[in-house]
């Protein structure tokens, strides 16, 4: 099964762009944070620069399985489950949660990832992708994200920015035979 070793999440083109030996292998639409792009506590922003996996979280749930402080509730989101709890923000399905690599940018102090909860985790079906509507996380399809999960390891980096993916990255995309 293929493995990758770097995400490029492009805050301009709100796409996950995963890559293995330097070959892009996969685009993904996400949802970063509406606030834009930023470091600090609290500010609902998407943290730039280069980050890592730090922690794997929902192996084997349900797709739609709702998470609140990482933990799965026993829930399974729904329609009905919308309309009883609106005020939440929804995880779903899986998490990947994102700890900065450069103390002082974020890493340690008031701007840590891993200490903001910035994780990539999967979103009602209902929320458009492509457009950044999160408080600061990366939100994805919960299908799509439980397919990332299973080829993205522990500690694989992870590199957050406002760029857009290089043009020419875009000619060395996998076929999807080669995917599997």
């Amino acid at each position: 099964m293929l493995a990758l070793d770097l995400l490029h999440i492009s805050l301009a083109d709100q796409i996950l762009y995963g890559f293995m030996d330097g070959r892009l292998c996969v685009r993904l639409p996400v949802s970063t944070g509406r606030a834009g792009a930023g470091e600090r506590n609290g500010s609902g922003c998407t943290p730039r620069g280069w980050h890592q996996v730090r922690a794997r979280i929902g192996d084997g749930l349900p797709l739609g399985a709702v998470l609140r402080g990482r933990r799965w509730t026993g829930e399974v989101y729904s329609a009905e489950l919308q309309a009883a709890h609106p005020e939440r923000d929804w995880i779903l399905t899986r998490i990947l949660w994102l700890s900065g690599c450069q103390p002082g940018y974020n890493r340690l102090g008031s701007v840590d990832t891993f200490r903001r909860y910035i994780y990539i985790h999967g979103t009602p079906d209902s929320e458009p992708l492509g457009v950044a509507l999160s408080h600061g996380c990366v939100r994805m399809n919960n299908a799509q994200l439980v397919w990332l999960f299973e080829r993205v390891p522990a500690h694989c980096r992870v590199l957050i920015d406002e760029a857009a993916c290089p043009q020419w990255a875009g000619r060395w995309l996998m076929a999807d035979e080669d995917m599997k």
